[in-house]
């Protein structure tokens, strides 16, 4: 009934020619010869070329809600008509459409996109590429300080770090696994004059490579290399999304080598030390999903049985011992080994894997990684546990922005402490205090406009900045206490020059 659109599909489909039709109950279903599908849906005299299924009455669609509209050229070509789509949501009951908006309304308010731009942390230009992020300096603090983190955990833990290259030789991708299994998430080939190269969409390759470049005894291992490596993923413009995904990713990686006996007690450690940067950051809710390979699907695995088996159980004991809530997943390892991911509900109800452990024991063959055992002779079981605990700069910060809505931790806070001068007769002793705090670690701004004082005060808030020092006459003096503003309180905050300073030191140093 004036279709036309959906007249000129079934146009195509008869120009492909059909072998067969069949009906289930009100659904009719055409197979194409080159095996495409096309239902038609009959509700009473009503007859719709759809996807289906259709509702016998409105009744039956509880609450619902228009959403949006939107434009769209027919067959997604410039040249033909534009279509309008209208998007809506539905539940059950009232209250549960209820809650779906405010959750949305919720997400919408915690953006990371929108908040990036009002807090001027990232932006991403066409001119430079889609995907490709341009850090500012605000954003570029916050990416320092969640590395500075890690470097100190590592460090601690007893990691070494290393530097690698952004490119390798197809020889080495070959090897690892990455040409045949991942070429399609890398970019093109770059033909040189002395071989074809290749962008690195994993450091995974280049960490085995600096292993097997001096030779190791069972008493160096484990051996815990870790790099913030850049990596490039080849997405397609259209799945681009913000930071949560990008062409080009900083990891927060590292590869631990280890002995078979050595496999739990690293594991461990991985665990622990990733809930205690959740613990740092108040993350809290997240689970784990134990990844386990299938038998019944070889061509997806390697083909060691017993290193399944062993690997899966000595996984799960770690997650049992440390009572830690889990579920088990069949046929969702890497094909190298099993892996735990670590899934986390965000504060806007989206569900979403945030880092992985996953363990490895192809690699050993693939890049003949050996040590010197207690009897002197080489010893080719090496393990490898590749980690991310904080994922990538990227998709970590996207997460933190919608996490915190922009209201940054102090020792993340791009600004801390915001000093709004009363007049230009104290811009000089402002300057002063601000390189005072800055030079002993506060990230400080002098806000020196010729705005009101309230104003001064209302724009610090809109940033978000933790503390808001009024700088006037008794400040400079000495002689009286600051009044300071403290972000999400209503009560200012009565404290000395050199408590105060104290203060947000120990919050920095602490993380609190």
């Amino acid at each position: 009934m004036g279709q036309v659109y959906k007249v000129e599909l079934l146009k195509d489909l008869k120009e492909k020619g059909t072998t067969k039709m069949k009906e289930i109950e009100s659904m009719k279903e055409i197979v194409g010869a080159d095996n495409s599908i096309v239902t038609l849906y009959t509700t009473g005299k009503f007859v719709d070329l759809c996807r289906g299924p259709h509702l016998d009455s409105a009744k039956e669609i509880g609450a619902f809600k228009l959403t949006k509209l939107a434009g769209a050229y027919w067959r997604g070509k410039s040249e033909n008509p534009q279509l309008q789509r209208i998007y809506g949501v539905c539940f059950e009951t009232q209250a549960e459409l209820d809650a779906y908006l405010k959750m949305m309304e919720e997400a919408e308010k915690r953006d990371h996109r929108k908040i990036g731009a009002e807090q001027e942390l990232f932006f991403i230009d066409d001119a430079v590429g889609k995907g490709l992020v341009m850090w500012l300096p605000n954003g570029t603090i916050i990416r320092n300080e969640i590395e500075k983190l890690a470097l100190e955990k590592e460090r601690e833990a007893g990691y070494v770090r290393v530097r690698t290259p952004h490119m390798a030789k197809e020889e080495m991708y070959l090897r690892s696994g990455h040409l045949p299994y991942y070429k399609a998430s890398m970019y093109p080939p770059m033909i040189m004059d002395d071989g074809t190269y290749y962008l690195k969409a994993m450091n995974c390759p280049h960490h085995h490579t600096i292993y097997n470049h001096i030779p190791h005894s069972y008493r160096e291992l484990p051996l815990r290399i870790a790099e913030y490596g850049e990596c490039y993923r080849n997405e397609l413009s259209g799945t681009l999304a913000g930071l949560l995904r990008v062409r080009c990713l900083a990891m927060n990686d590292a590869h631990i080598y280890c002995r078979k006996d050595q496999i739990k007690e690293e594991f461990k450690g991985v665990m622990e030390l990733t809930m205690n940067y959740f613990k740092i950051f108040n993350l809290e809710n997240y689970w784990f999903r134990l990844s386990k390979w299938s038998p019944e699907h070889l061509e997806k695995y390697v083909n060691q049985p017993e290193n399944w088996s062993y690997s899966e159980n000595v996984i799960r004991e770690v997650l049992q011992e440390m009572k830690v809530n889990f579920v088990e997943a069949d046929d969702e390892a890497a094909f190298y080994g099993p892996k735990v991911d670590v899934q986390f509900k965000s504060i806007v109800g989206r569900e979403e894997t945030m880092s992985t452990i996953q363990l490895d024991f192809a690699a050993k063959e693939r890049f003949e990684l050996k040590y010197t055992d207690e009897t002197g002779q080489e010893n080719g079981e090496v393990f490898v546990i590749h980690r991310a605990p904080l994922s990538t700069h990227e998709r970590f910060t996207a997460f933190l922005i919608e996490h915190y809505a922009g209201i940054w931790p102090v020792w993340l806070s791009p600004v801390q402490v915001m000093l709004a001068q009363v007049g230009e007769k104290h811009a000089e002793g402002s300057k002063a205090l601000a390189k005072e705090m800055f030079d002993v670690g506060i990230r400080v701004e002098v806000d020196g406009s010729n705005e009101s004082i309230g104003k001064k005060v209302r724009n610090g808030a809109k940033k978000k900045i933790p503390y808001i020092v009024v700088v006037g006459d008794k400040e400079l003096s000495g002689a009286e206490p600051w009044t300071v503003r403290v972000r999400g309180q209503e009560e200012q905050l009565k404290i000395s020059k050199e408590e105060f300073v104290a203060k947000v030191l120990a919050e920095i140093r602490e993380r609190i």
